[in-house]
């Protein structure tokens, strides 16, 4: 049985002459002990997905189930069964670390103590702030205090909502190193981010794009999919590079890459061929080299197409 399962969801916002389609005829399933991570920009739809599967929100139409309790006649059933995180912070923030920990462990008919052991590599990392308030805790504290409330009454199933968006680098791959921790204690984990680079660390990830999946594989399924040349390319002139290589019959798509500009070439032989007509063009000093397509390269590529 698939921990997650949706099937042909739609759902939008507003009235019939400005409607917005959030999601669009999604399809995607989870399987059990699985992390999977939905890939997208802002806008994509991803917490109106996650809302739907928490049953928090009714879709237009279509079906959804989590561990096989569908998401709206079974909606009691559901909520005993997992833990949701939202993307923003929601706990109490005039109650303490240990006061918002046992206030949800009450909720969940349960107690701090009972299920300490599948929050106790988180909780030792903020035990020395439990007697400060949730408001004065730092983004990342934030987080792990976010993560233990969603956990405490051992859920089935972890919704993650856009985690690591507003903290620091450190304390998102510390983020990701307790999922990979979780994962290996049985729980299926659904998270959603706009970081491509954290698609890596999923076992499957679903390209979201404007409330469409674009594509659902492992990452190296996804990034073995891209088959054309890409090239990194940088000089003096940014801007003048950038339109001088869009003028290229042989280049399928050129766009700005951190300090380089990558270059998707229709087929192997273009690449002398880039780089006469770049050396040709006096830009400055030409700096060129192939690379590996990776997640970002891919999703810039299905959104195009």
């Amino acid at each position: 049985m698939a921990a997650v399962s949706v099937e042909n969801i739609i759902m939008s916002y507003g009235k019939k002459k400005q409607k917005i389609n959030a999601l669009s005829d999604i399809s995607f399933s989870v399987a059990a002990g699985e992390l999977f991570g939905i890939i997208g920009p802002d806008g994509a739809g991803k917490t109106s997905l996650f809302r739907i599967l928490t049953t928090l929100l009714l879709a237009d139409s279509g079906q959804a189930s989590v561990n096989g309790f569908d998401v709206v006649k079974d909606m009691k059933q559901i909520r005993k069964r997992i833990g949701y995180m939202p993307g923003r912070f929601s706990l109490y923030q005039d109650l303490t670390v240990e006061e918002n920990l046992h206030f949800f462990a009450t909720i969940f008919q349960t107690s701090f103590s009972e299920n300490y052991n599948l929050i106790k590599d988180i909780y030792v990392q903020i035990e020395p702030f439990k007697n400060r308030r949730a408001g004065q805790l730092s983004g990342g504290m934030k987080q792990k205090l976010a993560l233990c409330c969603a956990l405490i009454h051992r859920p089935e199933v972890l919704f993650l909502d856009e985690p690591t968006t507003g903290v620091d680098a450190v304390s998102r791959k510390e983020f990701w190193d307790m999922l990979q921790g979780l994962k290996k204690q049985g729980i299926s984990i659904l998270v959603s981010t706009p970081y491509m680079d954290e698609a890596n660390i999923c076992d499957r990830v679903a390209l979201l794009q404007k409330g469409k999946i674009l594509s659902i594989d492992s990452p190296a399924g996804v990034i073995a999919h891209f088959k054309n040349p890409l090239v990194a390319v940088k000089a003096k002139q940014m801007l003048a590079l950038l339109e001088k290589i869009k003028t290229l019959d042989f280049v399928q798509d050129a766009y700005p890459f951190g300090e380089f500009h990558h270059v998707v070439l229709q087929n192997e032989k273009a690449v002398p061929s880039l780089e006469q007509e770049l050396e040709a063009a006096d830009l400055g000093h030409i700096t060129m080299h192939k690379v590996q397509a990776n997640i970002e390269d891919c999703f810039i590529q299905l959104m195009k197409n």
